[in-house]
């Protein structure tokens, strides 16, 4: 299992380190123990953060949220009803 994603019963919570204001939507691989995930959206009024869940939703087919960290760029995602091994291999882990 990565040391970045936790299974939390049937879901995954999901350690990541946004990187807000980049070229391009990403992810970046992982960053020390986190998912380092690039995304164009400014650190305002919560576009980072949506643009972390549009890219985590589009990766993984499953509802995605930030639970923890909303104004810091280390974020805690809960992806549902998603195993941590299928998370990683949806975002290519």
């Amino acid at each position: 299992m990565n040391a970045a994603m936790t299974s939390d019963g049937p879901d995954t919570m999901l350690r990541v380190k946004v990187v807000p204001g980049a070229r391009r939507d990403a992810v970046a691989g992982m960053l020390g123990d986190r998912l380092k995930i690039r995304v164009t959206a400014p650190p305002e009024a919560g576009k980072a953060n949506a643009a972390v869940c549009r890219l985590v939703t589009a990766a993984t087919d499953r509802a995605a949220t930030v639970v923890r960290g909303h104004a810091h760029p280390h974020k805690t995602v809960r992806v549902s009803g998603m195993s941590p091994e299928a998370v990683a291999s949806a975002l290519g882990l």
